[in-house]
Formats: structure tokens, C-alpha cells, sequence
């Protein structure tokens, strides 16, 4: 019984996950056409409609909301914790990648461009959303995680996910080795050379920005 638990959860965990990186992807798609008038690819991995950050602040939403005793905390607190989450991740993608992928240094009350008050405000109400939408509809989909064929679906989403994962995480790696002219070390690196070239990467990761040293 005990074993069966944990599985559901971890179900719904991973459904939670891929919930809130596919909604961040069509947020992201709709602000980008609004702003620039023609679609603009906003994905976050190298195939499929996701953005991982949106994934990963849902689940830490979906986590955390439920501890909030007060209800009218929900809002400020989620505008923090979004803001620090935002920070990190592009904190995180410079460091790894030398990369950014959104600057908000023209934003008033931004912290290193990274995040600001204004995207801190929508973060908030990303935490609304989860606590009157997310929440009620994963209870509702709960009773559901115990039929062997939705396990069997998400087993084989999750395999595809992790291998989506690992390699964009490697294509976007060996792309910044690649500028700084480091030969493939192996056959993985030429692997990755021959078949995510820096044109495929552009095309994908279009709104990425080289950071200056």
C-alpha cells in the first residue's frame, strides 16, 4: 500500500511537471506573438512544447501553496518565490551555458536583469492559478493514477522526457564548448557536432542571448 502511494505521487508530481511546462510554453508563445506580431519559438527543450522552468516552479508551487495557512499570503509569497526561482535559473543557464535567455535590465526594479518587480507580479499571480486551478484539477485527476494503463503512458512520457532532457542539456553545452573552439573530446560530442549544429540550436533556442564576459 505503501508503495503504490509513493508511486501516485510521484505521478502526479511528474503530471504537475509537465502541466506547468506546457502552459509556460503557450504563455510564453502568446506574450512573444503580442509583442512581435508573428510566431516566435519560446520551447525550453530541443523537442516538444515545453519550458522546464515553468515545470519545475509548478511543482514547487504545487508543493508549497498547500503549507500556506492564510490564503492571502498566497500572492506575495509566490512573487518571492518566483522571483528568487527566475533568478536561479538564469543565474544557473549563464553559468553552464554562458547564455540568457531573458533580460530585464530595461524593467524598472530589476535585480541584475535577472528578474524584476513587474515579472515578480506575474509569478504571484502563477501562484493564484495553481492554488484555484492546478490544485483542484490534480485532486480531480488523483483516482485516475491508480489504472495500469496511465502509469504505463507516464512511465514512457517520463523516459521521453529525460531523454529530452539530457540531450538538449548536452547539445547546449557542447554548443558553448564548440564557441569556444573546443574539438569533440568523443564520439558523443561529435555525435551532438553532426546532429545540433550551432544552426539547429539558433533556430530552436532563438531568444537565447550570448552573455559578455
Amino acid at each position: 500500500m505503501e508503495k503504490e502511494k509513493t508511486q501516485d505521487y510521484l505521478i502526479k508530481i511528474f503530471w504537475v511537471f509537465m502541466i506547468g511546462s506546457v502552459v509556460g510554453f503557450l504563455v510564453e508563445t502568446l506574450v512573444a506573438f503580442l509583442k512581435e506580431g508573428h510566431y516566435a519559438n519560446r520551447q525550453g527543450l530541443l523537442y516538444g512544447p515545453f519550458i522546464q522552468i515553468y515545470g519545475i516552479g509548478a511543482v514547487v508551487y504545487y508543493l508549497f501553496i498547500p503549507k500556506i495557512k492564510q490564503t492571502k499570503y498566497v500572492f506575495p509569497i509566490c512573487m518571492l518565490v518566483g522571483g528568487i526561482l527566475e533568478y536561479f535559473f538564469s543565474y544557473t543557464q549563464e553559468i553552464f551555458f554562458g547564455t540568457i535567455s531573458w533580460d530585464y535590465s530595461h524593467y524598472f526594479f530589476n535585480l541584475n536583469g535577472r528578474t524584476s518587480l513587474l515579472h515578480c507580479f506575474y509569478w504571484g499571480i502563477a501562484g493564484i492559478v495553481v492554488l484555484k486551478i492546478l490544485c483542484p484539477l490534480m485532486k480531480h485527476l488523483e483516482p485516475s493514477f491508480h489504472y495500469k494503463m496511465v502509469q504505463k503512458v507516464t512511465l514512457i512520457i517520463a523516459i521521453f522526457m529525460l531523454c529530452n532532457i539530457t540531450i538538449s542539456w548536452s547539445a547546449a553545452n557542447r554548443q558553448e564548448e564548440r564557441g569556444k573552439q573546443i574539438p569533440p573530446k568523443d564520439k558523443w560530442d561529435s555525435f551532438l557536432d553532426q546532429h545540433y549544429p550551432d544552426e539547429i540550436m539558433d533556430k530552436v533556442y532563438a531568444n537565447k542571448i550570448k552573455k559578455a564576459k
